[in-house]
């Protein structure tokens, strides 16, 4: 079944080797999010990219980076996403976090004890 509605995606730009109390910090957002039931997160690591600092970071065999970007989006209604943007100023030292609205298409995922019927 198909249903629409209108959220906030927060899109979280920090670096692979950041770290929060000597885990890596992306670990530690996921499962934050997750145990405050925020809707869905995803982790994408970059091959290439570079930020305030203008420091080249890459995955390039030439040029290997131990620091690569790594990007963290989140989506869920825009009250628990201002919940969740007050909890991130004292995990996150540096980085960028950016926010927009988003219309979610989203279909109902099959009951696993029920059989497909597509």
């Amino acid at each position: 079944m198909k249903k629409e509605s209108e959220a906030v995606l927060l899109r979280i730009f920090i670096g692979e080797s950041d770290t929060y109390r000597g885990r890596p910090l992306y670990k530690h957002l996921v499962e934050t999010f997750k145990k405050q039931g925020i809707a869905g997160a995803t982790v994408l690591r970059a091959t290439e990219g570079y930020g305030r600092t203008s420091v080249l970071h890459t995955a390039s065999i030439l040029r290997l980076s131990t620091d690569l970007p790594m990007v963290l989006e989140v989506v869920d209604t825009p009250e628990k996403i201002e919940t969740l943007k007050n909890q991130l100023e004292g995990t996150i030292k540096g980085g960028l976090i950016t926010e927009e609205k988003v219309k979610i298409i989203y279909y109902e995922g099959v009951d696993k004890d029920k059989p497909n019927e597509g």
